[in-house]
């Protein structure tokens, strides 16, 4: 079984009936739903937030029924991918673009499960490029901003134009060289005018779930 499917459908054991939950983006999530849905079609009674558009689209043709913050605004819990782990469980995300979603459910959520393969766990955020969403509106001086704080950024591209996020924004993707302190920077980036996110998530890990080629390895991480 692939690794990435061995950490979804081991996350998915931690859903209960009657549970709301915040449904992740990404190619880890992708498992996680398919068994969602597998378990919903025989007869687990559930509600999902969606983290994005594909994530929507997909739910909803697995039959995975879909609520809203207003009907709910507190989830039980958040299953979601990362694009990089380090030994303190802080995490990046955002390369698939729906970081400002993800991190708006995951706050909500009383529990956090974040599954990924072990391709993805890392030592340091240094080098690793780590995504900023801006606004489109004078985005070039938000981005010499992150130039002043060491920050090496690209603006994000898809079929030659700037990439727009769900919510109609720019993505920088920043590599830094040095990183002190993940918390600090992740601070730093969220009082920058012009930045509307970061991908840095601190602090909001529960579970962490990672596939191996034998099985999938389970972490809770210890609350403060």
């Amino acid at each position: 079984m692939d690794k990435k499917q061995l950490a979804g459908e081991a996350a998915v054991k931690y859903v209960e009936d009657g549970m709301v939950i915040g449904l992740g983006t990404g190619s880890t999530v992708y498992y996680a739903l398919l068994k969602l849905g597998e378990r919903v079609a025989e007869g687990l009674r559930i509600q999902g937030i969606p983290t994005s558009e594909a994530t929507a689209e997909l739910a909803n043709r697995l039959h995975i029924p879909l609520t809203t913050f207003a009907q709910n605004p507190r989830l039980d819990l958040t299953i979601d991918g990362a694009d990089s782990v380090t030994p303190d469980f802080h995490l990046i995300k955002g390369g698939g673009g729906a970081l400002l979603r993800e991190k708006l459910v995951a706050a909500a959520s009383d529990r956090l499960i974040v599954i990924v393969d072990d391709s993805k766990l890392a030592q340091t955020f240094e080098g690793v490029s780590i995504p900023v969403e801006v606004v489109p509106f004078a985005w070039e001086t938000t981005a010499a901003r992150l130039a002043e704080i060491g920050g090496r950024w690209t603006l994000r591209m898809k079929d030659g134009k700037p990439f727009v996020t769900d919510n109609h924004n720019y993505i920088l993707d920043t590599v830094f060289d040095r990183i002190p302190s993940v918390p600090d920077l992740e601070s730093t980036l969220k009082r920058m005018i012009g930045v509307v996110e970061s991908g840095l998530f601190i602090g909001m890990t529960s579970t962490l779930i990672v596939g191996y080629v034998d099985g999938a390895r389970i972490v809770e991480v210890p609350t403060a």
